[in-house]
């Protein structure tokens, strides 16, 4: 199995060279690799593997769980001979978590990170003879808790909440032929309000004076066709996409704007020429759509907006981080649909860029996450705030990204309720993610402890079963008004922490119900259990409803999309099949009413 298609579709060029499929693989236990010069064209790699997947992965064709902290790739590359002359720049999707690079024996360069994309001009370092050379080292060490490694475990097997990890390459690496001029990147930010897309041009050394054309178009409609003569100053322009009352009337109703219900897209090209020779070309698109938090409500396109949303860990059994084929991103989008959600959570994960084009194409609302460490220190400082960095640059243009998720329940910051310092990191990233991306919202700490919070995001799993009819009434309780969930403690840990209280963001509850319903003769394990599926549909049944008689409650994030590993309380099971009717739940989820939530005017309609 190989994954075959284009890795970056928000910016697409058509000539690329997919480098997945087998390479040579070795583990280096004894860190005696770059002492013995491994990357050398003599050294020959004793196994082989199927990139990108893991080698703790089935589809690695290595399924390995044990500790190797280093890992060792190798291959041969012959790139076209057409491509001479041009700049090649050699990308990676992400690789977890140190890596370094080699091409033709020769030291490229290296990140650090394990959850963004990065790359690399190669030009200088090839031979351009039949085959060039790359080597990637990468170290993954196990135990090291500052690093953000999210769900996967510090352990050799997984267990509760923690799963299988995930050492070296896990997204596609390729090639790409660039001009010696050519568009490095461009930020598309909607001005819904003037219906105006701002965009901010990266070029590469050399541009000035050279013309970039860009030309928008609307289903095929032609609106915008602009060419800009480069000048240092006139690197950023905005693009009105309407021409008349008529069109701005339109504009602003539902006909052109980007939600789940109807996840319209602008097509955009940029052209970039000397006089009549064409230097680069880049497809692309964009979403018009404004996120903001007003009177206590999440607001899309200016209109209040109720988020359904379902906790997505992004695991597949054969792959584990990494989806076996495109199509797996299109099913599980399409399935969490079909059950009434209207976006994800995607949890303690970067989601590879795929993911998000699909989201984007079929209108599916994505909270943005990033793996997690576990303790506090300058080097979590470091790590988490490059990651983020990393993050906002490459996703920035996807409409279907309206929430950014940097802390989670506390992790990494194990003392914030009262430690000062750990309190500053938090508003510090939380005030970093707005400096670099003013369209979205974002959550300081999603569970409790928050200190500056676009939204109020509580976890709360005490719901109990359906015989514990005194802690539902509780947990039902504690969701009834604002003040009785800013007085409840989930998990014993207070809302806000010390010198911090609700300001009038949105209230929603991010994660909840768990509930365990095991198919066949697989066992695990949930926050409660179910023995068959009508009593699972009458336990979500009865959490769904505590949540919409709540006046307080303005969205929710239900655990979880898929059973993990030994977690056993998805609403699908690990590959992807549905646990009940998918039909039934829906119906549950759209039980939802203006006037049983707040008697302020929602509608998901519109």
């Amino acid at each position: 199995m190989k994954r075959n298609e284009y890795p970056r579709p928000q910016f697409m060029r058509e000539q690329w060279l997919n480098l997945n499929g087998e390479w040579e693989f070795d583990f280096d236990d004894r860190n005696q690799g770059e002492t013995d010069k491994w990357y050398t064209k003599n050294h020959s790699l004793s196994r082989k593997i199927n990139v990108p997947f893991a080698f703790q992965s089935e589809l690695s064709g290595i399924g390995e769980t044990g500790f190797h902290d280093i890992v060792w790739y190798k291959r041969d590359i012959q790139i076209p001979k057409e491509w001479q002359g041009k700049s090649i720049i050699l990308h990676f999707g992400a690789v977890d978590f140190h890596t370094k690079v080699y091409v033709n024996e020769m030291f490229i360069g290296e990140h650090i990170g394990g959850n963004t994309s990065f790359s690399f001009d190669i030009t200088n370092h090839l031979s351009w003879g039949e085959t060039e050379y790359l080597t990637v080292r990468v170290e993954d060490p196990s135990t090291d808790e500052t690093i953000p490694r999210g769900k996967q475990y510090w352990k050799e097997d997984p267990q509760a909440i923690w799963y299988t990890r995930t050492t070296g390459i896990w997204q596609t690496v390729w090639l790409e032929p660039v001009a010696d001029n050519y568009i490095k990147q461009v930020k598309m930010t909607p001005l819904l309000d003037s219906g105006e897309i701002a965009m901010e041009f990266d070029l590469s050394n050399g541009c000035i004076d050279k013309q970039l054309q860009v030309d928008i178009s609307y289903q095929g409609q032609n609106i915008v066709n602009d060419i800009i003569v480069v000048k240092e100053d006139m690197l950023k322009r905005k693009f009105y996409l309407f021409h008349n009352e008529i069109d701005r009337s339109e504009f602003h109703g539902t006909g052109w704007t980007w939600k789940p219900e109807t996840p319209n897209l602008f097509d955009v090209s940029f052209t970039l020429s000397d006089k009549q020779k064409q230097l680069d070309a880049v497809q692309s698109y964009f979403g018009m759509r404004k996120v903001h938090a007003e009177n206590g409500m999440v607001y899309l396109n200016n209109r209040p907006y109720y988020q359904k949303l379902v906790l997505d860990q992004g695991y597949w059994p054969s792959g584990l981080l990494t989806a076996p084929t495109d199509e797996d991103y299109i099913n599980d989008i399409l399935k969490a649909k079909e059950l009434g959600f209207n976006g994800c959570r995607k949890h303690q994960k970067v989601e590879d860029p795929r993911f998000l084009y699909w989201a984007d194409k079929l209108g599916f609302i994505v909270w943005g996450e990033c793996a997690s460490p576990s303790v506090y220190s300058n080097k979590t400082v470091e790590y988490v705030t490059k990651e983020w960095l990393e993050i906002v640059e490459r996703d920035y243009n996807h409409p279907s990204i309206i929430v950014w998720t940097p802390i989670n329940e506390s992790w990494g910051v194990p003392e914030i309720s009262v430690n000062r310092t750990q309190q500053h990191f938090s508003q510090a990233i939380y005030h970093l993610i707005h400096s670099l991306d003013p369209t979205r919202l974002v959550i300081s700490n999603d569970g409790w402890e928050m200190t500056e919070t676009d939204i109020c995001g509580i976890h709360s799993y005490v719901h109990g079963n359906k015989e514990e009819v005194e802690k539902y009434q509780h947990f039902a309780a504690s969701l009834s008004t604002k003040e009785d969930i800013l007085a409840s403690e989930p998990n014993r840990r207070r809302i806000y922490c010390n010198s911090f209280t609700h300001q009038g963001e949105p209230i929603m509850l991010t994660e909840f119900g768990g509930i365990g319903f095991s198919k066949g003769n697989s066992k695990g394990w949930g926050y409660t259990s179910a023995k068959d599926e009508t009593e699972f549909l009458e336990d979500y049944q009865r959490v769904i409803q505590a949540i919409y008689q709540s006046n307080a409650i303005m969205g929710f994030c239900y655990t979880q999309f898929t059973d993990v590993e030994q977690e056993q309380n998805g609403l699908l099971t690990y590959d992807r099949q549905y646990k009940c009717d998918p039909e039934k739940v829906k119906m549950i989820n759209d039980q939802w009413h203006p006037d049983t939530i707040d008697k302020r005017q929602f509608s998901a309609s519109e």
